[in-house]
């Protein structure tokens, strides 16, 4: 049975100065994480717990869960070295759910003592278009929030009417803090903020150009889906009743520009890393752990595999992986700060490998539409535009195809896929049966594929 360590700090001594939206399990495993250590270790930092708001109806099962544990839940961190750590995390002091109480939600974007509203919203919620890069206005929750503004039911919404009963009550500014895997999540979160500010309410877009930052942060750390089998198993290991646990790697990072309108925690003094400019960071990894992930999850998905550390002992996806770092991706990645890129790319081999994490393949394929713009599609250009080697990324592409039009693993397996933001136009291009025209898929907006003969090539001898 596994040591619990205890929540070391008097939770009714600590109040709210954070917001996070989208209330998942990696928020759970890392800004969480990261704050319950800060609350435990200084008395002074005791005004930084989190107020956590849940927009979606999806979000029920968890809301309720959280809120019958009064935000209280633990988290297991799985060690490569197979020893586990269980941690009590009290930092989420309060849940809030959208659907039922929008107002409650809305006046803690308001609240004076918010000084954060950070958020994982996941790729795909930020609501740019691929192609051109602009914030789409004719999605429809998006268009009824520019016609019902104190009805909202976009992410979107719920900040701007926040936002307009803060700057009528004088309660300062704000910073808002994108937690996503996503390069410069903070400019890809002000061009999406502002954007939908400005063509709903240019006086609160004026207010939020001199009062609203939007640093840009790299997060990391492996955290799959906790399903009722991991449940059951966590709380028999910890002794436990948690509605809500979390289970993870045991890498944790979270680098960050230091631009904060209002302040921020002492994060610093538990390990987090602040920066003028995450930029090499964020390219380091995306560009290596994330498009790694990617680039194994749909060939292991359809090998049979499930489970990441089961691929990891397949020589064929190790070496697959080994080859598309040292050869396709580091020329790519200049090395930030005093990071050595061998070992870190040995650290990640070893961290897809981790048997006590096990992480869900399926996870890893999920919303492939959204990940293939931040994680692949940047570096195949370059890749293309330098004649470089495109076998791998061929087959990456070739896979993928695969994946989604046959729904069919090599051992006759039949599976759902889950593609949230696929249009109706990307599945007349998967139905082809012409794999040229699937080169067409809105994931692959930033390149014209089909017209690289170099790829095109690549990708035939795949398909």
């Amino acid at each position: 049975m596994n040591k619990v360590n205890p929540i070391n700090y008097n939770r009714n001594d600590i109040t709210c100065g954070i917001l996070h939206i989208g209330v998942g399990n990696f928020h759970r495993a890392h800004e969480e994480f990261y704050t319950n250590a800060l609350l435990a270790l200084d008395p002074a930092q005791r005004n930084w717990a989190i107020s956590g708001a849940m927009l979606m109806p999806s979000d029920e099962k968890l809301y309720h869960a959280l809120k019958d544990q009064d935000g209280i839940y633990s988290v297991t961190v799985c060690g490569r070295d197979g020893h586990d750590e269980t941690t009590m995390i009290g930092s989420l002091k309060e849940v809030n759910w959208a659907v039922t109480n929008p107002e409650e939600v809305i006046n803690r974007i308001a609240d004076k003592d918010i000084k954060i509203i950070s958020m994982t919203i996941t790729e795909g919620g930020y609501n740019i278009d691929k192609a051109s890069g602009e914030f789409m206005l004719d999605n429809e929750a998006v268009a009824n929030d520019m016609s019902a503004p104190s009805d909202p039911m976009t992410v979107f919404g719920y900040v701007a009417e926040g936002l307009r009963r803060r700057r009528d009550a004088g309660n300062g500014p704000v910073t808002i803090l994108s937690c996503d895997n996503l390069q410069h999540n903070g400019n890809t979160a002000k061009k999406a903020f502002m954007s939908f500010f400005e063509a709903q309410d240019k006086e609160l877009a004026e207010w939020a150009r001199e009062n609203v930052t939007f640093p840009n942060s790299m997060v990391d750390r492996i955290t799959p889906a906790t399903r009722p089998d991991d449940i059951e198993r966590l709380n028999k290991a910890n002794n436990l009743q948690d509605k809500a646990p979390v289970y993870c790697e045991d890498f944790i990072q979270w680098v960050v520009e230091d631009n904060f309108a209002a302040g921020r925690p002492a994060w610093e003094k538990v390990g987090v890393q602040f920066t003028d400019d995450v930029t090499a960071y964020e390219n380091m990894k995306l560009s290596l752990l994330n498009a790694s992930h990617t680039l194994l999850s749909y060939p292991s998905f359809l090998l049979g595999h499930r489970k990441v550390d089961a691929a990891m002992r397949d020589e064929r996806i190790v070496k697959l992986v080994r080859d598309f770092m040292d050869i396709d991706i580091t020329p790519y990645v200049p090395a930030p700060g005093d990071t050595d890129l061998d070992e870190y790319k040995q650290t990640l081999v070893e961290r897809f490998g981790n048997r006590s994490v096990s992480d869900q393949i399926a996870r890893l394929c999920f919303d492939g539409i959204s990940k293939f713009p931040v994680y692949i599609m940047p570096n195949l250009s370059k890749m293309i535009k330098d004649g470089k080697d495109l076998s791998r990324m061929a087959y990456l592409i070739a896979t993928y195809r695969r994946y989604l039009k046959y729904h069919t693993d090599d051992n006759g397996e039949q599976f759902e896929i889950a593609e949230p933001w696929m249009t109706d136009k990307d599945r007349e291009l998967i139905a082809s049966d012409d794999p040229i025209v699937f080169l067409g898929l809105s994931a692959f907006d930033a390149l014209d594929l089909a017209g690289s003969p170099a790829f095109t090539a690549a990708y035939l001898e795949n398909i």
